[in-house]
């Protein structure tokens, strides 16, 4: 018995169908998929009213301007550190703790500046603060 090899053709495997069938897949996920960012805070802003309020006779603004500078009811500071406002702010309410305080800061002031001031205050313990914002239309 002779065994005769019979000459086989060499399998090819095409893969462009292959290729084209991965690509259609991939644009059909990127096209159906949704992106949602889970990492967002949700927040709830407070809100202010347009309402008059009775302002009190005596009350005193510290101004900080966009160099982070302090004045005191128009009137500069030297220097422009803690307690340079401190004992400005306790020189112009004489140890009262119930007269309230405005801080008017510009939009460009350093955010470490109206903490100074509010800080300056809190250490006298004048606890009526505010702080003065423009009104956009």
């Amino acid at each position: 018995m002779k065994f005769r090899r019979k000459q086989t053709e060499e399998l090819e495997l095409n893969l462009t169908p292959l290729i084209d069938v991965v690509f259609l897949l991939l644009i059909f996920f990127m096209v159906s998929t949704t992106f949602q960012k889970e990492s967002e805070i949700s927040l709830q802003l407070p809100k202010a009213s347009d309402d008059p309020v009775d302002v009190p006779t005596e009350q005193y603004e510290v101004v900080i301007n966009a160099a982070g500078s302090f004045f005191i009811n128009d009137t500069e500071l030297i220097r422009d550190d803690i307690e340079t406002l401190r004992q400005a702010l306790f020189d112009l309410t004489d140890g009262q703790r119930d007269i309230p305080i405005t801080i008017r800061a510009d939009a460009q002031t350093p955010h470490q500046a109206v903490v100074t001031a509010m800080d300056a205050a809190a250490q006298l313990g004048l606890s009526r603060m505010s702080i003065a914002t423009s009104h956009s239309p």
